[in-house]
């Protein structure tokens, strides 16, 4: 017997702005995804470059580690492991070709301008008003429970406010788009509502869910 379900929401406008772009970027082929975009920085192709020590033309999650870290801020293991699920291609292994690398450099060129933007107190870390209002001015009106709900992913377990780093701003930020942008796949119309099967409900929201660490 199927089942389906109807879910219904109001946290996110169809038209905000700012988003950040990740679309399109796993519908490449391996043989697409071979060599850098036309237009693709010198330093990005450089930090590529730098990593890929087999020259391979792909590199893992060790390699991104230290190209992402080099040329932003320090990421995480869990971090890196979600952003190479969401920018690989689905033909190829855990790995990142040039063209997944270019496009997941730009993608954290504009979560760093939010983070930059939002980070009223200059203290490198964002806590959760802060996160409120950056998610809000990128169109998500996510209610204080679920950010709650997200931002216990993060904690240490003392109970103390949970500050978040670039990293971890970027995987909460990119949760919150990923899940989103699936749900509107279902609603057409932006009308905040959306009914689906179970099956369409486990495929869209468990892999955001699974623990990268």
């Amino acid at each position: 017997m199927s089942s389906s379900y109807h879910f219904q929401s109001q946290s996110y406008a169809p038209s905000a702005p700012e988003q950040p772009p990740y679309s399109n970027y796993h519908h490449t082929s391996s043989s697409a995804s071979s060599s850098f975009p036309p237009g693709t920085p010198h330093d990005v192709i450089r930090s590529f470059q730098m990593v890929d020590r087999d020259r391979s033309g792909f590199i893992d999650e060790r390699e991104l580690q230290q190209a992402l870290s080099s040329g932003f801020h320090h990421f995480n293991l869990r971090t890196i492991r979600f952003l190479m699920f969401l920018f690989k291609s689905p033909n190829l292994p855990l790995t990142i070709g040039p063209k997944e690398f270019a496009a997941l450099w730009s993608c954290l060129g504009h979560w760093r301008g939010i983070f930059e933007r939002y980070d009223k107190d200059r203290s490198g870390k964002i806590d959760p008003l802060e996160l409120r209002d950056a998610l809000y001015g990128i169109g998500y009106a996510v209610p204080g429970s679920v950010l709650q709900l997200l931002l216990s992913k993060y904690g240490d377990g003392s109970g103390r406010r949970v500050e978040l780093g670039f990293d971890s701003f970027v995987e909460c930020g990119m949760i919150i788009k990923g899940l989103t942008d699936k749900f509107k796949e279902k609603d057409t119309r932006y009308t905040g509502s959306a009914t689906l099967s179970y099956d369409a409900f486990m495929t869209m929201v468990l892999p955001f869910l699974v623990s990268y660490d």
